[in-house]
């Protein structure tokens, strides 16, 4: 029951943070302007993400634009693409392997060591997943931060972290945690030991044997 119980926490932990990674993915606000100067005035807020660049102006007005051309980008940032995309269909993989290896789903009922070895197959995947999302924003903010920091970057052109950054490193701890509960559910074998075989009684001696 124990076992069971693990299986499905760690199951819920890493299909949350694979939502948390579709999530992240689609956001817009990957990094946003800096407001850190002292004479910057400014009546919008500029969010970057992976597909799009969005503007919101002091009324709340949102304009949004799809960037042109796949081969104009970066390829930094398409490779920061190309891992979330990953990330993301192998969390779809994962979760069609876990639940087959769920406990409480009546699939593969009659071999229970094929079963189990699913859900810790699907736990690897998670995992997988987990690390890519994980490398992907890590990543990004690193590009972020170091633009930032660089003396060269024009005041008004430096970016912070956007909340999908933040989103992305807590789904892909998620998925890192709920893969790695997937793989020990998994319960030990307990080692068999032979039976003791009991020591024959002698009979009683009475003494007749004796000549």
């Amino acid at each position: 029951m124990a076992s069971g119980g693990l299986q499905l926490l760690g199951f819920v932990l890493a299909f949350l943070g694979w939502i948390g990674i579709i999530i992240s993915t689609a956001m817009p606000q990957w990094k946003m302007a800096s407001y850190a100067g002292d004479n910057i005035v400014t009546a919008q807020a500029l969010y970057e993400g992976l597909w799009m660049s969005c503007a919101m102006q002091s009324t709340g007005q949102i304009q949004c634009k799809v960037y042109d051309s796949l081969l104009k980008l970066e390829s930094s940032l398409q490779a920061t693409r190309a891992l979330m995309v990953a990330a993301i269909l192998l969390g779809l993989v994962a979760v069609f392997v876990a639940v087959t290896g769920m406990k409480c789903m009546k699939c593969m009922e009659d071999d229970q060591v094929k079963k189990m070895r699913m859900a810790v197959l699907g736990g690897v995947i998670f995992i997988i997943s987990g690390l890519a999302a994980l490398v992907a924003t890590s990543w990004y903010g690193n590009r972020v931060a170091r633009a930032f920091y660089d003396p060269f970057t024009p005041v008004n052109t430096r970016f912070e972290f956007g909340s999908a950054l933040f989103i992305g490193w807590a789904a892909a701890s998620l998925a890192l945690l709920g893969g790695a509960f997937l793989c020990c559910s998994c319960p030990r074998r307990e080692t068999s030991y032979p039976p003791t075989r009991g020591y024959p009684k002698n009979a009683p001696s009475t003494g007749k044997d004796y000549v």
